[in-house]
């Protein structure tokens, strides 16, 4: 059994070249477990905290501190690790040590293990043989927190390759619609820069209305049908418009107010017309009453908590008694550690929640989170179309398609 024998963090830059940290475990002194910690834009309040004082320095000082407490522990027992953490942060979202640490330090750990054991890491991560490719999920165009002025207030609009028999061709749709979509730019607005948001969606200055109908011209003009073969997407963050003092959503780039009430006709239209197959966060962080409106009037479309959630074992049982949702986004790092995540993912299914094992928008070049997506059958991962950030979780998938472990795509 292959044993932690000792640690290194590093200062690094995520992909928005913002501070974060990496670490290194490292195994019976020759296996290598790496992680870059990654980060969010639009971040949920009841999420874990980075970092102590938004000091990464912090905690690396922390870490170097108490490192012999790893030492001579199983990599792969997750749990363990998880409560040596435990003795060192006891607090709820991380803010002694920082969530980067939680999430950095039990996925190195993982993926040391599995170089110690030869073995893939979903395959550490769970003892299912029945395990499927999720559906790649990819922001085409981007505004709201992930992209500059003049873009639409719809934070991201996504393209899933829904009728795909396999993950090469699942692929390979999304960058096709992508790009016609940025033909259709180009010819709209010769000014058009090709400019991208966070996470490689074009970033148009557009309304709402014009971006969701450009896309949707796009999935047309290669062929496909809506709803069957390619199926849109809508990332609301709807936090980022929810208003406390006057009770409403403000969409200042477009010009108009919603009341909680207009806000869901609002969603509930874009669902319809665009026959989306997915609607995450489409109303603010706590508003479990008004998700459950929209979870009972589609219960085919994956009506996703993000903020709503947080990754968060405890926050999800609330929801589940309320309906607040029948889709739920596990981020590792809102979570805090990969135990933390597994623990939700198994509350999850017990309650039939479907998963979508998601990317934040400053992102590192690690693929991890492809094995993750795999390892919780997750129906979609959600990690972009473009940037070398985002294919790298991309390619992930087809190389793990060389172990032919997987059964297919999942069934949304």
């Amino acid at each position: 059994m292959a044993r932690i024998t000792s640690l290194k963090g590093r200062l690094l830059y995520n992909s928005r070249g913002s501070k974060t940290i990496e670490i290194d475990v490292i195994t019976d002194t020759k296996h290598i477990g790496r992680v870059c910690a990654s980060s969010g834009a639009s971040v949920g309040k009841h999420e874990a905290m980075s970092f102590p004082d938004n000091k990464p320095e912090k905690s690396l000082e922390i870490l170097k501190t108490n490192e012999k407490k790893f030492i001579g522990l199983d990599p792969s027992n997750l749990k363990s690790i998880h409560e040596t953490l435990r003795t060192i942060d006891s607090t709820p979202n991380y803010s002694k040590i920082g969530g980067s640490v939680a999430f950095s330090l039990t996925i190195a750990s993982i993926d040391a293990a599995s170089k110690s054991e030869g073995i893939p890491i979903f395959k550490l991560l769970t003892k299912d043989s029945d395990l499927r490719f999720p559906f790649p999920l990819g922001n085409i165009l981007g505004g709201g927190a992930h992209a500059g002025p003049g873009t639409p207030d719809i934070q991201e609009i996504l393209v899933c390759a829904t009728g795909s028999k396999t993950i090469r061709d699942a692929i390979e749709v999304n960058f096709a619609v992508h790009k016609e979509l940025g033909k259709i730019l180009a010819k709209k607005d010769t000014g058009f820069t090709n400019g991208r948001g966070d996470e490689g969606g074009w970033a148009p200055k557009l309304d709402n209305d014009e971006a969701l109908e450009l896309s949707a011209k796009a999935c047309e003009q290669l062929g496909f049908t809506l709803g069957k073969e390619v199926s849109l997407g809508v990332d609301f963050a709807s936090t980022t418009q929810w208003n406390e003092s006057r009770k409403k959503y403000v969409y200042n780039r477009a010009g108009f107010e919603n009341t909680p009430e207009e806000q869901i006709d609002f969603v509930s239209e874009i669902i319809k017309k665009y026959k989306l197959a997915y609607a995450e966060d489409a109303v603010h962080e706590e508003a479990f009453d008004e998700m459950s409106i929209l979870t009972e009037r589609f219960p085919k479309v994956l009506i996703v908590g993000d903020d709503l959630l947080v990754t968060n074992t405890e926050i999800l049982k609330n929801a589940v008694k309320k309906k607040a949702c029948n889709a739920a986004i596990l981020k590792v790092n809102q979570a805090g550690s990969l135990y933390d995540a597994i623990e939700f993912a198994k509350e999850a299914s017990k309650n039939n929640i479907k998963l979508i094992t998601s990317h934040r928008s400053g992102e590192s070049s690690d693929s991890h989170i492809s094995h993750i997506g795999i390892a919780t059958k997750s129906k979609m991962l959600k990690i972009g179309v473009v940037g070398g950030e985002r294919i790298a979780k991309l390619n992930e998938l087809l190389r793990i398609s060389e172990y032919d472990l997987i059964r297919g795509m999942a069934e949304i």
